[in-house]
């Protein structure tokens, strides 16, 4: 019903930035919180960013005054603006959406595939 398809991962070297993008389509109604996760092997997913439809947002510690989560509500689409990269940033990043697919439907949560960001010291 909802698909979210995500892009701008890569190689960087430490220092540098990456954008990361995330379009949501399908049935939507609505999306309340859009966000960005990471996860690295064996370890849990973690939250990175997130930014609710009236542009709240929350971030981690370790990326405070590094990373921004833009958001465009009228293209159903959130970005992940990623600077002063380190080697600790080095994950696979998952785009999260709230969605409610019908008027007076519940929420439910999506994530997209997953775009590796890799950062060289």
């Amino acid at each position: 019903q909802v698909q979210l398809v995500e892009s701008g991962g890569g190689l960087v070297q430490a220092g540098g930035s990456l954008r990361l993008s995330c379009a949501a389509s399908g049935r939507i109604f609505s999306i309340r919180i859009m966000g960005w996760y990471r996860q690295a092997p064996g370890k849990q997913r973690e939250l990175v960013a997130s930014i609710t439809s009236s542009g709240s947002t929350n971030y981690a510690d370790s990326v405070k005054g590094r990373f921004t989560i833009p958001r465009d509500n009228a293209k159903n689409t959130v970005y992940l603006q990623m600077n002063k990269l380190k080697p600790d940033d080095t994950d696979v990043y998952y785009c999260n959406c709230n969605v409610k697919t019908r008027w007076g439907g519940e929420w439910n949560n999506y994530w997209g595939q997953g775009t590796q960001v890799t950062v060289s010291s």
